[in-house]
């Protein structure tokens, strides 16, 4: 019955795609991950952003039963052939693309013919090695051998293979070559050339010609190809000098590159008959620069760029380092770079893992090589591992100490640019921090909230926006709005320019309206922090998950909060994600300010908080009364305060608008000394 109704759901799907029309026409680049069979039987609870395709389409992370995944596989060893468990995805060959249901089950398999399949052992993903389609475990599960199956089941069965393949061959072609117009970078000569009109003669002409590099001579631009797990090239970053003389580095596809590339860096004694490391070891780096830069240092290890930086790592690429048995992860000496290569291990299985410490003594290798001062193998010498430990002492953490205090700017986090009063009082957007807003019925929390979270998105800061109280096109009408400054409805002719900007920015949306439960929308949050590297999770707003918790019945509204904020709490600290929770105020007195304690519940909420925001609405109370911000709580540094918010309906923005220049009357609300202003009513706050 279970397949029966699987075939049913399946048929129905490949109807409305038939009567649907034909989305190639509207499909760019970066849409090239989608898998076509996936898209069409997706089930999640969250939806992203049309740049960001849903590149996974799995259930959330803690859905998938490892043990039921390796028994599957494993009681198909007799067909398939035996598996290799990696560390974080499990290789074994396709059921679906060689074996037929009720023929070909016992038929051994030739090694020349085999396609194989990883399944990453967090989500139940599995990527195919051929085309790198992507889908989830339920999809692929039914198909491995053996099974007793019924003659009707097995009619089902092949059907159901068959629909399969055919739309899983269509995804087989969607790569990113490099242009034609390109000539190889095959000789030691033509690599000194094009080294030489990039200025970068430190590094060593035989790197271009290791990485397979190519050079368009018209455009002045370098080509690297970017190769799956199968060597083939899939996608390429390019270089190119601006006008200031700097090099500027650009990915393509933009999103979700499952490529990566690979640079066996020189032996410091080739002559000598030791094992080859470099086929164990590996130096993960984030930029072309710092893979070449390896190039030139005597290292028994291969080189391995990242596709996309710090910005996320893609499940496609985690099969392309299965095969290396140590990962040294060498990123920018910042916190943000930290940060990441914590988050990145935690994906690579941080037994395996170790860090180049971020300090001014451990920078990045190109810069190593250009500046002279310490060598890079010396550098490299000195990576230690980081493992989950319960105890520890300072030893361990002096490094850390000093790394903050070297980068006290980027410690503080990520600056608002609409803001300047907040960078000011909270200093900056850190990780790790729960963040509660809280202010009157109608006072513009959502509004505020979404201006305030587009900010961050514009600087890189990936956030997962949940909005229970409105629908999903609504929000991203007043995220879109407030991104171009005006009402796009007066000006459609610019909507697809600023739709394709908006498309580019990191955001994603669940799809939860009204009431849900802290458990679904936790493993949809937990998903999407794995996936898609958040950092940034707003939930509008915490009532709408406290009427359908388990046994809500027998339980207390407040225990209820509680358990959730606790529950928010924990991912932040535990995934180093920050959380901003909106929650309503007790009812109280018009004429009464907000204070922490008017928060609805418990004193939990203000307790884990690391910051708390009140908006202050006055308007209705005083002929004279403003809306402001209250910074109430600030755990970072103690600096509280207030700023002033001033609403331009036009934008449907807060943005604290900047002094207007000497003679120009254009109708600021702060007049020539807006800032000086906002610098006493701040400190008039303390």
């Amino acid at each position: 019955m279970l397949v029966k109704r699987l075939f049913c759901s399946y048929a129905k799907a490949l109807n409305r795609l038939q009567r649907a029309p034909s989305a190639s026409k509207h499909t760019s680049s970066d849409y090239n991950d989608v898998a076509p069979f996936e898209c069409r039987f997706l089930v999640r609870n969250f939806s992203i952003d049309a740049n960001h395709p849903p590149d996974d389409g799995q259930k959330p992370v803690t859905t998938v039963s490892l043990y039921h995944m390796k028994k599957i596989i494993k009681a198909s060893g007799t067909v398939l052939g035996e598996s290799v468990e990696g560390p974080t995805c499990i290789q074994t060959v396709c059921p679906v693309c060689h074996v037929v249901p009720g023929d070909a089950e016992g038929k051994p398999i030739s090694d020349a013919i085999r396609r194989k399949i990883f399944v990453n052992k967090t989500t139940g993903n599995f990527t195919c090695s051929s085309c790198q389609y992507l889908g989830r475990w339920d999809h692929i599960e039914k198909f491995f051998p053996p099974t007793s199956r019924t003659p009707k089941t097995v009619q089902e069965l092949r059907k159901l293979r068959d629909a399969f393949l055919e739309l899983k061959g269509e995804h087989v072609s969607t790569v990113c070559p490099i242009p034609g117009d390109a000539i190889a970078v095959d000789t030691v000569e033509r690599a000194r050339e094009v080294i030489k009109f990039l200025s970068l003669e430190n590094i060593i002409p035989d790197t271009l010609v290791s990485v397979k590099a190519r050079w368009n001579e018209d455009k002045r631009e370098l080509f690297i190809p970017l190769v799956d797990v199968e060597d083939r090239a899939i996608g390429y970053k390019t270089l190119h000098v601006g006008s200031d003389g700097e090099v500027f580095e650009r990915t393509v596809p933009e999103t979700n590159a499952s490529g990566l590339i690979y640079l066996r860096c020189n032996p410091s004694n080739p002559v000598a008959k030791a094992k080859d490391l470099s086929q164990h070891n590996a130096i993960l780096v984030l930029n072309v620069l710092d893979l070449l830069a390896l190039g030139s240092v005597k290292l028994n290890a291969t080189g391995v760029c990242l596709p996309h930086g710090l910005k996320a790592l893609p499940q496609q690429c985690l099969p392309g380092l299965e095969r290396f048995q140590r990962l040294t992860l060498w990123f920018n000496y910042d916190t943000a770079g930290w940060d990441t290569a914590r988050n990145y291990a935690k994906k690579l299985d941080e037994r395996r893992c170790l860090f180049v410490r971020p300090t001014d003594q451990h920078p990045t290798p190109f810069r190593a090589l250009l500046e002279g001062t310490l060598e890079p193998k010396a550098i490299l010498s000195k990576a230690q591992p980081i493992l989950h430990q319960s105890i520890t002492t300072f030893r361990s953490l002096r490094q850390d100490v000093l790394s903050d205090l070297q980068n006290i700017d980027k410690v503080q986090g990520v600056k608002w640019k609409r803001y300047p009063t907040l960078n000011k009082l909270l200093k900056g957007h850190r990780k790790g921090e729960l963040t509660v807003l809280t202010g009157p019925t109608g006072c513009g929390k959502t509004t505020f909230m979404s201006d305030y979270s587009l900010d961050l998105a514009q600087q890189g800061v990936s956030t997962l926006w949940g909005s229970f109280e409105i629908r999903n096109t609504r929000l991203a009408v007043t995220l879109l709005r407030q991104m171009v400054g005006r009402p796009l409805d007066e000006n459609l002719s610019e909507f697809e320019q600023w739709a394709d900007a908006f498309e580019r920015l990191p955001i994603y949306f669940m799809t939860f309206h009204g009431q849900q439960p802290i458990k679904i929308v936790m493993e949809a949050i937990e998903h999407a922090q794995y996936v898609h590297d958040i950092q940034h999770v707003i939930i509008d707003n915490l009532q709408f998950m406290m009427g359908v918790l388990d046994e809500s019945k027998h339980l207390d509204r407040y225990w209820k909060q509680d358990a959730i904020i606790a529950a928010f709490r924990t991912f932040a600290t535990k995934r180093n994600c920050h959380v901003t929770l909106v929650i309503h105020p007790r009812k109280e007195r018009d004429t009464d300010e907000l204070t922490t304690s008017s928060i609805f519940g418990g004193a939990k909420a203000s307790q884990e908080a690391d910051n708390v925001l009140i908006i202050q609405d006055k308007r209705l109370t005083s002929v004279r009364g403003k809306k402001y911000l209250q910074v109430a709580k600030n755990r970072y540094s103690g600096d509280l305060g207030i700023m002033p918010l001033d609403f331009d309906k036009a934008s449907l923005s807060y943005a604290q608008r900047k002094k207007k220049p000497d003679g120009d009357d254009g109708g600021s609300n702060e007049g020539p000394a807006g800032s000086e202003q906002i610098d006493r009513t701040v400190r008039r706050a303390f």
